[in-house]
């Protein structure tokens, strides 16, 4: 009768280990996730109201009002207005009369700037002939269109995922299926080694040399801009589109090669018209995750955007992404104020973006494998 195998004790103990660190991590991200959409909740609820012009209600009629009217018109909770007895609301509302009495006559504080009607659609405010997207947090009206930020992102990324894909994927092509294996075994780690450059460094390097060098070679006017920006993203998300690429494509069963070198193709025939159709699922998720990369990156569209929160889909102009806008803005916030509320809408709609795009990814990904394997 054969005996049941006995875990070792410090075996059993790795385990339980490892186990508890993967439920921790995927417990932490969880977490932070929540706390970004609580934060961000009163913004999708409507709760936020930035308008700065309010009806005057004079101190006699503070008796008229009900419980909610008032906490509403003096900006209190139900637990604050609990605790207070009535000459301390007297008093809040002679503050509130004379903070009124010198608001700005203008029409335009009397709109809520943080409502999805501002966010994405154009408004024509006091002084401008015409509507326009603006974002403008620090002002007496604060302005909160995210539009400029939106297209800022993508010009960024598109230009970044331009420039990379194509070097990404001719890197993996040859490092898999054409260099000799002497040259492979440097050649690969060479290139995944740019991974480990911080995105400081690159941004540094894009902000100092690169704009410069771009700029005397195209002759634009703004000399940080999505172009710059694009090509130093570019190079952060090179060794992950290559890596992911590479290892799809060497996974692909060398019988494919050896037979389309057997009926008189060339390497490079092989390469191509056999082995990367084979392997485009996993180039597509490689593509997929370096533009989740891409538009996540922070430090170097920061330092090498330009920052200007314009609209034009001219990538030589300066412009500003959502990741800049949370790094640069966020230290001024002030904590559960509307700024501080739409930074963090910011950052949950930057992680919907990824989510929808990794999981329409999976999908195409999944429909390529089944057409691959002749299913339907």
């Amino acid at each position: 009768m054969q005996r049941g195998h006995r875990t070792h004790p410090l075996e059993w103990i790795a385990e339980k280990g490892i186990l508890l660190v993967s439920l921790s991590a995927i417990v932490m991200v969880f977490l932070i996730f929540l706390f970004v959409a609580r934060e961000a909740l009163p913004v999708f609820t409507g709760q936020l109201n930035t308008a700065s012009g309010q009806k005057v209600i004079p101190v006699a009629d503070m008796e008229k009002l009900s419980p909610a009217e008032l906490e509403a018109y003096l900006g209190l909770t139900p637990e604050q207005d609990a605790k207070m007895d009535a000459d301390t609301k007297r008093t809040l509302m002679e503050v509130k009369l004379e903070e009124l009495k010198e608001a700005s006559t203008d029409k335009d504080t009397r709109v809520n700037t943080a409502s999805w009607r501002y966010f994405l659609r154009p408004f024509q405010w006091t002084g401008y002939n015409k509507p326009v997207y603006i974002w403008q947090p620090v002002s007496d009206i604060q302005k909160y269109n995210i539009v400029p930020l939106l297209i800022g992102s993508l010009k960024a990324t598109l230009v970044a995922l331009l420039f990379s894909v194509p070097l990404a994927l001719g890197a993996a092509i040859y490092v898999s299926q054409l260099a000799h294996p002497r040259a492979r075994e440097w050649l690969k780690p060479g290139i995944e080694l740019l991974a480990g450059i911080p995105s400081v460094v690159l941004g540094f390097f894009a902000l100092i040399v690169m704009a410069s060098v771009l700029q005397s070679v195209f002759h634009y006017q703004s000399r940080l801009n999505a172009f710059v920006a694009g090509i130093a993203l570019g190079l952060a998300i090179i060794p992950v589109i290559f890596s992911i690429a590479e290892d799809a494509l060497t996974s692909v069963p060398r019988s494919y090669t050896q037979a389309a070198l057997a009926l008189g193709s060339s390497k490079w025939q092989a390469a191509w018209k056999i082995v990367l159709p084979a392997a485009i699922p996993g180039v597509f998720a490689a593509v997929v995750l370096g533009f989740g990369r891409a538009i996540g990156e922070t430090m170097v569209v920061l330092m090498a955007s330009g920052n200007a929160s314009i609209v034009s889909w001219n990538i030589f102009d300066s412009t500003r992404t959502m990741t800049a806008t949370i790094a640069a803005e966020m230290a001024e916030a002030v904590v559960g104020g509307p700024h501080y509320r739409i930074l963090f809408m910011l950052g949950t709609v930057l992680f919907v973006v990824t989510f929808v795009s990794n999981l329409v990814a999976g999908l195409v990904i999944m429909r390529l494998k089944s057409k691959l394997e002749g299913k339907r």
